[in-house]
């Protein structure tokens, strides 16, 4: 009893003895360094250190970091982090997975991708609900639709991040996003990462994937890899389709040199695997017409005879389709007078029919123009014909795109008129901007503006483009203040390739008031000059220095004095815009640099709201307007001494 006592009464004398203990200061640093401050002025360096404390005793350790107020402005992770805690969404805030991917189809409808990518990037981040492959598919198909690929293939690879099934769907949209890029090289260098990807987990591509990669490989111009494309799926028995050769013929337009022996080719192809061709064949085929030359004429030689052979052994056994041209076919039972009767036929020639014939022409080398290579085809009446043997109606785009191609005379233009006036065809707005396009280009200026009577008869309305082929015209500051009064009054705004349009007819007229003028109104509206219009000036920059220089050569010349004194006026006041628009002291190259806009920052920012039909999604999709030409008298225009027929003859001349 008297041990548990003693050993209470020691246990409680410890205890305080250890709270006197630690009561006692052993360093009383703080009160040491206060009564140095009051003596002799505060030292540096090691008198930093009064802040710490120490203390030598087992139950103090004391601390080794000076004590510093805890910062006023809170962390903004720790703000984000306990937001997220604290606001958990409800069950009525989240929304199902139909309703996500319908908000994301509305706004890719209307080409807001900016806000279709936000749905999954922000909003469903936000609701805390997974986004499923479904909504990936959509997002990614959208920004292949308007070419935005980088984006594209971000989605993809987020979307294997998540571990998400990667579909067919998906590798078509990949395909169609490296078709639409508008860089060619990254384009097709996307297009071939991701086969090797298909290639490396043994995916084997459906008829829609075959699709997607021959219009990439062939609009990105490898048109080589696209026909082996094809004669891969030949081999692999798969359906080579009316779509498959479209996607070709989309290839051919591609290559601006050869693309139109090269679509000749494709055409026949079809005709030997019987595959008829649809409108959009017809259509892409007349913008080979337009856009596309023949080549050297010695292998276009070589292709038309590969052409007439094989019409002729159309029953005999095919190759694949290949991308050499030089690719000959055996016609060992072919009857070669059969052959010299076609080359021998009389009359307009007929590249487009199962039985071609090049009639009366013999030279190729008079084939330069779109007319001409029309004519190979049998002109406009020999195309609508082989569209009516092929059970294909010819709808407004046909006709817009024959338009691009006929001769440019009245009488051509009238023939095409009253054409769509028998087929009942309704006509649309960009029919006539083709056709005031046409006429502006060979300087019928008149003509041009009489095409607004026709809009106004097939009760149609111009529309911006409208206005910007008309600017062609404006030869003139009158013209030019006219139209643009013209537009005022119709509630349209101008913009800059409308003023570039009148900026190239003051270059071109050597008018110094007029172009300042233009320049002006730049200013003034406060637009952005993009790289035609600075093309524009530097190339009428480099004629006035010429012309400067040869009036410095040649003191007395007339007119000298004029020039000189309109010049050095206009060069002050290009030297005020350029100062003004930040152009001042800039090479070409470094301008356009400035103004150049990348094509896919549109899609990093919401779109702007407007009342422009270029900005106002309702607008801008919204069905174009056709009506009938019935009302517009076709026997009023005026054909000139246009009227013969123009025919390529047997020694080439026209």
């Amino acid at each position: 009893m008297s041990r548990i006592v003693f050993n209470s009464l020691r246990r409680h004398c410890l205890s305080q003895f250890r709270t006197a203990l630690l009561q006692r200061p052993i360093f009383r640093a703080r009160e040491l360094c206060l009564s140095s401050a009051a003596g002799a002025p505060q030292r540096k360096g090691k008198d930093e250190f009064s802040q710490l404390e120490a203390a030598h005793s087992p139950d103090h350790f004391g601390t080794l970091s000076p004590q510093v107020d805890e910062p006023e402005t809170p962390d903004e992770g720790d703000l984000k982090e306990e937001d997220y805690l604290q606001n958990v969404p409800t069950r009525g805030q989240q929304l199902s997975v139909r309703q996500y991917a319908d908000m994301i189809k509305d706004h890719i409808k209307n080409n807001r991708i900016r806000e279709a990518l936000d749905v999954v990037e922000v909003r469903m981040k936000r609701d805390r609900v997974k986004p499923v492959n479904y909504h990936f598919n959509l997002l990614i198909g959208g920004c292949a639709r308007v070419g935005y690929s980088k984006k594209a293939f971000q989605l993809y690879n987020k979307m294997k991040q998540h571990g998400l099934k990667v579909t067919g769907g998906t590798y078509t949209s990949l395909f169609n996003a490296c078709a639409i890029s508008p860089f060619l090289a990254d384009g097709l260098k996307r297009a071939n990462g991701l086969r090797e990807v298909m290639l490396e987990k043994g995916y084997e591509p459906n008829e829609s994937n075959y699709n997607a990669m021959i219009k990439a490989y062939g609009r990105c111009g490898d048109l080589k890899t696209a026909f082996q494309l094809v004669d891969e799926m030949v081999a692999r028995r798969l359906n080579v389709s009316t779509d498959t050769f479209n996607f070709l013929l989309q290839a051919c337009i591609s290559d601006r040199e050869y693309g139109f022996r090269h679509a000749l080719l494709v055409w026949h192809r079809m005709h030997r695997m019987r595959i008829g061709p649809d409108r959009y064949s017809f259509n892409l085929l007349l913008r080979c017409v337009r856009d596309c030359q023949l080549g050297d004429l010695e292998t276009t030689e070589q292709v038309i005879e590969q052409i007439f052979s094989q019409s002729i052994a159309a029953g005999q056994q095919q190759p694949l389709l290949t991308g050499s041209e030089e690719s000959t076919v055996a016609v060992a039972n072919a009857n070669s007078s059969d052959l010299t009767d076609r080359l021998n036929h009389e009359g307009v020639p007929d590249l487009l029919s199962a039985n071609p014939h090049l009639g009366s022409l013999v030279k190729l080398g008079e084939v330069r123009k779109a007319e001409d290579r029309l004519l190979l085809l049998g002109g406009t009446s020999n195309v609508l014909a082989e569209m009516k043997r092929c059970n294909v109606e010819p709808d407004i785009r046909t006709m817009t795109e024959l338009l691009d191609v006929i001769p440019p005379t009245n009488a051509a233009e009238k023939h095409l008129l009253t054409t769509i006036k028998q087929l009942k065809l309704g006509c649309d707005i960009d029919f006539f901007n083709i056709l005031i396009k046409k006429r502006s280009m060979r300087f019928d200026y008149d003509g041009a503006r009489e095409v607004l009577y026709m809009i106004e008869a097939a009760n149609l309305e111009p529309d911006i483009v409208t206005y910007g082929v008309l600017a062609l015209g404006c030869t003139t500051q009158e013209e030019a203040r006219s139209l643009l009064k013209m537009m005022e009054q119709a509630g349209v705004r101008m913009n800059i390739q409308i003023l570039g349009a009148m900026l190239r007819q003051g270059c071109a007229k050597h008018n110094f008031r007029y172009i300042t003028e233009v320049l002006n109104i730049v200013k003034r509206e406060r637009l952005k000059p993009n790289e035609p219009f600075l093309r524009h000036l530097d190339e009428f920059g480099k004629v006035c220095e010429k012309r400067d220089r040869d009036y410095d050569a040649k003191p007395r010349k007339k007119g000298r004095d004029e020039f000189k004194a309109e010049y050095n006026r206009y060069r002050m006041q290009l030297d005020a815009w350029r100062e003004h628009m930040g152009l001042q002291g800039l090479a070409l190259d470094q301008a356009l640099g400035i103004v150049r806009e990348h094509p896919w920052e549109q899609f990093k920012q919401s779109q702007p709201d407007g009342f422009e039909a270029v900005k106002n999604p309702k607008l801008r999709h919204a069905r174009k307007k056709q009506h009938s030409i019935r009302r517009v008298d076709v026997e009023a225009i005026d054909e000139g001494d246009e009227t013969k027929q123009v025919q390529v003859v047997r020694d080439g001349t026209q």
